[in-house]
């Protein structure tokens, strides 16, 4: 029985279509929307969080967000509502390295996965998601992030990759 099949399987006309369809495959799916993943070669589509960019200085991030409940050298906190806060991270010249902004449930304007990487994200069967993308282009990562439960917290991440 086996044998058959194989037999009918491997005959020049079964594989003509075969070959004509996986060469389609090839072709078209590169192309199909929404296939499409947050890769090297990608621009990213989130660049900044509230105006706040990788490199921006200190002073300005402070001129953009308000005075930090906690200020220092290396690290504000900003809390910016009870639903918002964001920690940003700072070099050795003062310059933003890292970014990571915090939402809880009733938070405004919450960065979507889609609104991030150009997609949705299957949740996992907890309901959490996480996903992560290096742009080497644009010299950093993000990441976003959503804990399992009825009141998830949601972070989002750029760091700068050196």
């Amino acid at each position: 029985m086996i044998y058959s099949i194989i037999k009918r399987t491997a005959q020049p006309k079964n594989l003509f279509f075969l070959g004509a369809a996986l060469f389609l495959v090839i072709l078209v799916a590169p192309s199909m929307p929404g296939q499409k993943r947050a890769g090297d070669d990608d621009k990213p589509l989130y660049q900044d969080y509230r105006g706040i960019q990788i490199g921006m200085a200190a002073d300005d991030v402070r001129k953009k967000l308000g005075d930090p409940t906690d200020k220092g050298d290396e690290q504000d906190f900003f809390a910016l509502n009870d639903a918002e806060s964001a920690q940003i991270y700072y070099d050795k010249t003062k310059k933003v390295m890292a970014i990571s902004a915090n939402f809880l449930q009733g938070a405004q304007n919450i960065p979507t996965p889609k609104s991030l990487f150009g997609a949705d994200l299957t949740a996992k069967p907890d309901g959490s998601v996480y996903r992560m993308a290096r742009y080497p282009k644009a010299g950093y990562w993000l990441a976003y992030s959503k804990t399992a439960g009825v009141s998830p917290l949601i972070t989002v991440t750029l760091q700068k990759i050196d």
